[in-house]
């Protein structure tokens, strides 16, 4: 059987016909549950046999018999057919007034909402919760989530928020380190592990504790705050971590809080969504739950 130059997905139809005929072994019987002629099912299972290059079935006078090549096709086509037949379920069956898309800020995930969810599941275990994460705010702008959580000043393109909380943003270093600093000019000679998209960073740390300049060879850079705060728990240096959001992050690092004052951000994570009044019963739920979780 000569090879198709194309081994692009095939036709999802295609798939369901072959899964049936491998099941029941039977062209006809396969036609009849799917409610399609015998040869449609002959012609389709051909198609895909053309696609690929390779004999998927050897017919008998009867029956038919996989051959290893479908053997071992088989099991992939039956998760995928699983797993849209499943989502399709979730997002258009009886289960999609439950199904909630939320789009959240990385960190505020990763170090505040992950650990809460367990409380979500035993509170509302109806709720199906589909994350994305954004780290950039043009990460925002990815269209079908019902909830965002993001964190900025508020914007006048929202429609509606919530206020959740702001934050402080104070040094930490693990334990040895962070004993050796008590005023700010303890913190010159020191490695400063920073992240310049911060608009809060080591310059105001440094000018509110009393330091105006510090040489550019003591900053090292990177990317987010939980590398930044990884790198701080193995001694490299001193990090900037962001309370509450950072706090169970900085608890299991094994972190402490150096004796400088931290600094309070002018901005805020914010729940936003189009409509009060129109969220979905998943998305009404996990508001009020979220809303309740914010001492």
């Amino acid at each position: 059987m000569s090879r198709s130059p194309h081994k692009n997905i095939p036709s999802l139809n295609w798939l369901r016909v072959f899964e049936a005929a491998a099941r029941l072994e039977n062209f006809a019987r396969a036609a009849e549950l799917l409610d399609m002629s015998t040869s449609a099912v002959s012609q389709q299972i051909k198609a895909l046999e053309t696609h690929f290059g390779e004999r998927l079935f050897e017919r008998g006078a009867r029956n038919v018999a996989l051959t290893d090549a479908g053997h071992a096709f088989l099991p992939a086509v039956r998760q995928a057919l699983r797993t849209v037949d499943e989502t399709a379920g979730t997002l258009f069956g009886e289960q999609k007034d439950f199904t909630l898309m939320l789009q959240a800020d990385q960190l505020f995930f990763t170090g505040w909402l992950a650990p809460r969810l367990p409380d979500l599941a035993r509170r509302h275990p109806r709720i199906q919760l589909h994350l994305t994460g954004a780290y950039r705010d043009q990460d925002f702008q990815r269209a079908g989530a019902e909830l965002k959580i993001l964190f900025g000043p508020v914007h006048r393109s929202w429609a509606q928020c919530d206020r959740l909380f702001d934050e402080t943003i104070y040094p930490v270093a693990n334990r040895e380190l962070a004993q050796s600093i008590r005023v700010g000019a303890d913190l010159l000679g020191q490695r400063l592990i920073q992240i310049s998209t911060h608009r809060i960073n080591w310059n105001q740390i440094l000018h509110a504790a009393g330091v105006d300049s510090i040489p550019t060879r003591q900053l090292c850079f990177t990317e987010n705050t939980p590398m930044a705060l990884a790198m701080a728990a193995s001694g490299y240096g001193i990090a900037l971590a962001r309370a509450p959001t950072t706090d169970d992050l900085v608890a299991r690092l094994g972190l402490e809080r150096c004796a400088v004052d931290g600094l309070a951000s002018s901005e805020a994570y914010y729940l936003v969504y189009q409509n009060v009044e129109s969220l979905s019963p998943a998305a009404t739920q996990f508001r009020e739950w979220l809303l309740g979780q914010i001492p």
